[in-house]
């Protein structure tokens, strides 16, 4: 053929190659098509990298099948602006889509990542705020004639919410719900003064031990005195505790005595073992054991069946010696049972805590001042004890590791008395500084629900169209 002429043939031929080429692309890609349809769609379990259709972009994929087969094809040259426009453009529309075949979804976004994890994970607790101790009294009341004697127990925080207290030969009660004040007796000279002062379980009667050797049984709602108990005790009645209907009293003459307030010969049984004063009475909260504490130094354990009829030498369960001076403050633990904390006067100033069980001393914490009296704090595991010199003050610690949470001044001498509130949350203290003090140290009362109000309509639980 010679050079330069037009050949039908030749340009026949090419046509139909690039016709031919063409075509066979479309039919690559038709049969890659149908074999991946299949394979997607096949149920059985996968066990190879199958790509996911959901993941791909079809259109995509043919463009660049075809589109870019095309453009290299055109080997035309352009000018160096138009390749980097060229380039960006293709930057553009080709970003997160440079693969074809995807074997895997895509991740989800970042945020809702976080946010399924922050939800999976559990919350902690939220932290207990710490409560907040006011450093002085609510309220402080005069309390003249007030006796400035360790050895006695002049105050008591009736379940009625009255507060007794002996001033002179006289016992008054204030009732904490509204603030009035009554008075419930006064003795004659020849009785008196008031020596000691306990409200019974019912926060009716009062018990009222005196300088003469008798205790009194009163009526507080009547003011009527309803018994007189002589028989027993031989020197002033200075501690006074109830167990059930059993009033149990210690005496100058070291004596502690049962007695029956429901029979005429009240007395059931007599302890012996203190060879003093008997300054601290407290019956466990399940009745079956006494604390007795007396200016002997001596801390006795006794059981409710022990009697005088047993010999005086295995008549308690535990005489326990520890304390160098005399035991006036004695409290039970409210939440365990065989816990008991004692403490000591002036020459010992420690607070003990004991195993009534077993009798052995768990701990002792030196205060640096006469203990006068504890208080178990009913809601957290907290005591109280007030003190005599030289700072008069109360002391709120926690338990069992005896650190000092707030220290409460106010008196100006020694806190001789303390009671506490039938709802445990306040405290009165008594002090020879002729002052009476209310302290809320045990935290804010809870807010009762209101009851829900009772339908009285006979069929109120049936459910009505209107």
């Amino acid at each position: 053929m010679t050079t330069g002429k037009f050949n039908p043939m030749e340009y026949l031929l090419g046509y139909k190659c690039r016709t031919l080429r063409l075509n066979l692309v479309n039919l690559g890609f038709s049969l890659f098509r149908i074999v991946l349809v299949y394979l997607l769609d096949n149920s059985s379990p996968l066990d190879r990298f199958i790509p996911n259709r959901a993941a791909m972009d079809f259109d995509f994929a043919h463009y660049m099948l075809m589109g870019g087969k095309v453009e290299k094809e055109n080997t035309s040259p352009c000018s160096p602006s138009k390749e980097a426009y060229r380039k960006q453009l293709a930057e553009i529309f080709n970003i997160n889509r440079t693969r074809i075949l995807a074997f895997k979804n895509k991740p989800p976004p970042s945020a809702d990542v976080f946010q399924e994890f922050f939800a999976s994970v559990p919350q902690s607790t939220p932290t207990k705020q710490r409560r907040y101790i006011p450093k002085s009294s609510e309220r402080t009341l005069d309390a003249p004639e007030l006796l400035d004697d360790f050895y006695l127990n002049l105050l008591d925080w009736g379940g009625s919410n009255i507060l007794a207290i002996a001033l002179g030969n006289a016992v008054y009660l204030w009732d904490a719900s509204d603030g009035s004040i009554s008075e419930l007796l006064a003795i004659g000279d020849e009785m008196g003064p008031v020596t000691s002062v306990r409200w019974s379980p019912d926060a009716r009667h009062l018990a009222v031990g005196l300088n003469n050797s008798h205790v009194q049984l009163w009526d507080s709602v009547t003011s009527r005195l309803l018994r007189t108990l002589r028989e027993g005790h031989r020197s002033r009645v200075g501690s006074l505790d109830w167990n059930n209907h059993i009033l149990t009293t210690g005496g100058m003459d070291s004596l502690i005595i049962n007695n029956d307030v429901r029979i005429r010969s009240h007395t059931v049984s007599t302890y012996r073992g203190h060879n003093q004063e008997v300054c601290g009475l407290k019956w466990s909260t399940s009745g079956q054991q006494l604390a007795s504490g007396g200016n002997d130094n001596l801390l006795y354990i006794w059981n409710l069946s022990m009697n005088s009829n047993r010999s005086s030498a295995n008549q308690w369960v535990h005489r326990l010696e520890d304390h160098r001076a005399a035991v006036k403050a004695l409290s039970w633990c409210p939440f365990q049972s065989d816990l008991l904390a004692s403490g000591g006067g002036l020459g010992d100033h420690c607070i003990k805590f004991w195993n009534t069980h077993n009798g052995v001393c768990l701990n002792s914490v030196n205060t640096g001042s006469q203990v006068c009296c504890l208080l178990w704090n009913k809601h957290e595991r907290e005591i109280l004890s007030s003190h005599g010199f030289a700072d008069n003050q109360l002391t709120l610690w926690k338990y069992p590791s005896m650190v000092k949470i707030a220290e409460l001044y106010g008196h100006t001498s020694r806190v001789l008395y303390m009671s506490q509130s039938p709802d445990g949350y306040t405290v009165a203290s008594a002090a020879s500084d002729e002052t009476l003090r209310i302290w809320n140290l045990f935290g804010i009362p809870e807010l009762e629900k209101p009851a829900c109000k009772t339908k009285t309509e006979p069929f109120a639980n049936v459910s009505r169209i209107r």
